[in-house]
């Protein structure tokens, strides 16, 4: 079954929030276990700069393999 465009686009925004999340908790814990002391505005901001890397290595790792696929593909047309 293929997954619709609105299901992509609610996995896509789903996964950025608890990344977020995830990101930011693991801060908060990790954090002073290497002596680094930070506010919870300073870990949800360094949270934020994370999510936008991670959206940015996520999109382009896609475009990518989607670029191997295609030549690939072409590749065995020929």
């Amino acid at each position: 079954m293929k997954q619709s465009r609105a299901m992509s686009l609610v996995e896509s925004v789903a996964n950025v929030i608890v990344g977020y999340g995830v990101a930011v908790v693991t801060q908060i814990l990790i954090f002073p276990i290497f002596g680094l002391h930070t506010t919870l505005a300073q870990n949800l901001k360094m949270g934020a700069v994370f999510t936008v890397v991670s959206i940015a290595r996520s999109y382009l790792l896609r475009r990518l393999f989607e670029a191997i696929r295609v030549a690939s593909r072409n590749d065995r047309a020929t």
